[in-house]
């Protein structure tokens, strides 16, 4: 129990520590990108600032605590993929980029479809149950629907504004093959977080999964009922 606690207490400090130095960061270059009026990479980086910050919104405004360690990840991510790779041009820099970080979109919105489903399936005011199964399936649908909506988010960026989010490969101007991929490793990192979901619910295994489910349901165990469970 102690450890935990340990644990808990210094994911916390890094969230906070992290939360700081990234704001910074972004703050300074979205006021530089502004003097230099470059309005589309400061909208990028005010969504990423959005974004970072929108887990204390949540908290304050309505009540729902989310796991520390999730929130890191997804930190990590969003900075990784708007500001370094949207803003700095690491997708240019570095061609394994755009690959790493849609197989880490797969796994966080697969948790994340996981978490929804969960919470419906636990609410204590929906009577509502799913087999393990098609929880899997819902969080499975649900993070490769995201990613595919994604994609047209950044077709309709490069087709209004002219930018070039799908970045186009060498012989296929058009994008096709970027976005193939994209959906493609979107939806390897979807199946491999739903099978692990479905193999919790299902046995009963350990993992971070549950763990961080665990979690989410001490710190808002106002959104569910002690009396329902899944059903194995």
């Amino acid at each position: 129990m102690r450890d935990e606690k340990t644990a808990a207490s210094a994911a916390s400090r890094i969230h906070k520590w992290m939360v700081r130095i990234l704001l910074v960061i972004m703050a300074i270059e979205w006021v530089l990108l502004i003097v230099e009026e470059q309005w589309l990479s400061a909208f990028m980086v005010f969504l990423t600032i959005a974004i970072v910050i929108s887990p204390e919104i949540l908290r304050k405004r309505f009540d729902v605590t989310i796991p520390t360690e999730f929130q890191i990840l997804t930190i990590i991510f969003v900075f990784a993929a708007l500001f370094l790779g949207e803003v700095r041009g690491f997708y240019a820099r570095f061609w394994w980029w755009d690959i790493v970080l849609h197989i880490s979109s797969g796994l966080l919105l697969g948790i994340v479809g996981f978490l929804l489903v969960f919470v419906l399936n636990e609410h204590q005011r929906i009577d509502f149950h799913m087999h393990p199964r098609f929880v899997a399936l819902f969080a499975f649908v649900f993070a490769v629907a995201v990613g595919a909506l994604w994609e047209i988010f950044e077709f309709g960026m490069d087709q209004i504004f002219g930018t070039n989010m799908q970045k186009p490969m060498l012989g296929d101007p058009s994008g096709l093959t970027d976005t193939m991929w994209d959906l493609i490793v979107d939806t390897l990192g979807a199946f491999a977080i739903s099978t692990f979901g479905w193999w919790y619910m299902k046995k009963g295994q350990r993992s971070f999964v549950e763990n961080w489910i665990h979690k989410f349901i001490d710190k808002n165990r106002r959104l569910f009922s002690p009396k329902k469970l899944f059903r194995r």
